[in-house]
């Protein structure tokens, strides 16, 4: 239904500034490990006495296996990451290290908000997020006028689905028996 800019299976592909928004916000948890480390290089020492080098090489370890997978996790998510939106149902894939396959009837979608973030604020991006009675699935990184039109969609479906379940006038309301 929603097919500019689909492929041809249908599903709709992210925009590659969301490879930036992501290394933007990847670099900013990075600097707040480097921070911590930082601090753990000033006074653990005292603390931590004989223990300390275990304690700095593990760090380490930690910090280097982060930083790997920052820097290739973006584009496996770009790669994989698509989604779709029919009369019935919205449908996302994505995943990194966990391909998942996310369904959502738009019979129970409740509430539809756009989202942004500093970052992707700055890069013209947003997260459309689709609230149901079961929770919440999110469509990460689109263009902010694609995100918008997304949730105008999304809102006209919900509105024609509830439209249709309302009998109309002079239609009688079925009521329970009294047995």
């Amino acid at each position: 239904m929603f097919s500019p800019g689909a492929g041809t299976d249908g599903y709709r592909r992210l925009n590659r500034k969301c490879l930036l928004s992501m290394y933007f916000g990847h670099a900013i948890s990075y600097a707040i490990l480097l921070g911590a480390f930082v601090l753990v290089e000033i006074y653990a020492q005292g603390f931590l006495g004989p223990n300390y080098d275990l304690v700095r090489y593990a760090f380490i370890a930690v910090l280097a296996i982060v930083l790997a997978y920052m820097i290739v996790s973006p584009p496996v998510f770009y790669a994989r990451y698509r989604y779709r939106i029919t009369e019935d149902r919205i449908d996302v894939r994505c995943g990194i290290l966990f391909i998942r396959h996310i369904l959502v009837p738009i019979e129970r979608v409740h509430q539809v908000e756009v989202s942004r973030g500093p970052i992707n604020s700055m890069l013209g991006l947003a997260d459309v997020t689709i609230t149901t009675a079961g929770g919440v699935a999110t469509l990460n990184y689109l263009e902010a006028e694609e995100a918008e039109k997304v949730a105008e969609l999304l809102d006209s479906l919900v509105g024609r689905m509830l439209k249709e379940r309302v009998p109309g006038p002079g239609v009688p309301a079925t009521e329970p028996t009294g047995d």
